[in-house]
């Protein structure tokens, strides 16, 4: 009697999961207000060593007008280009050059989130590290290095010297705050 129990209950629920599986059927054919979508933003990445992929961005960078000669440092997902520009450009020129660099390159699959440098002294530290690299140095000494040329580049925010303010020790009168002090001071003793 037993295994008769079981028995039923095995086909019971086979057929409550194909009616699953069917209903999920009708859904991926469009009986259903939902889309399936495989792949939102499809990208076609060739595989390339990471000296192509820093040769292809260095190209696209050369590109761009007043861009004279480009270098790029792939490392992982971490991307560095330096732009040699005229030395005699001002800033806000400089400045137009680098974003129109990083908007060719971000339009390129490899280049999306490229830090671009136009200092002479970071693309030389960058031509420098592609050198080591292709010598074989270490990747701990190149990775340093990177990130010591990146640190440079990156925007530091002043230090917070003065705590933020808090709105409840302001809501409690004077004479209920020197109490409550005073509570704080004999229980931080007592510990």
């Amino acid at each position: 009697m037993k295994k008769i129990f079981f028995v039923v209950l095995l086909l019971l629920l086979a057929a409550c999961q194909q009616n699953d599986e069917e209903s999920l059927l009708q859904e991926r054919q469009g009986d259903s207000e939902f889309q399936y979508v495989s792949d939102s933003d499809p990208v076609n990445r060739k595989n390339m060593t990471s000296q192509q992929i820093a040769r292809r961005l260095a190209n696209l960078a050369v590109e761009v007008p007043d861009v004279h000669d480009a270098t790029a440092i792939v490392l992982g997902n971490y991307v560095a280009v330096g732009v040699d520009v005229d030395k005699d450009l001002d800033r806000s020129r400089v400045g137009v050059i680098k974003y129109s660099v990083a908007e060719a390159l971000k339009h390129d699959p490899y280049g999306k989130q490229a830090l671009v440098i136009a200092d002479a002294d970071g693309v030389e530290r960058l031509r420098g590290l592609g050198k080591k690299m292709s010598q074989g140095h270490p990747v701990e000494a190149v990775t340093d290095e990177l990130s010591q040329i990146i640190a440079r580049y990156m925007p530091e925010g002043p230090a917070n010297d003065t705590p933020p303010s808090n709105p409840n020790q302001e809501s409690i009168p004077k004479n209920e705050n020197k109490k409550l002090n005073q509570i704080e001071k004999e229980q931080s003793r007592e510990q």
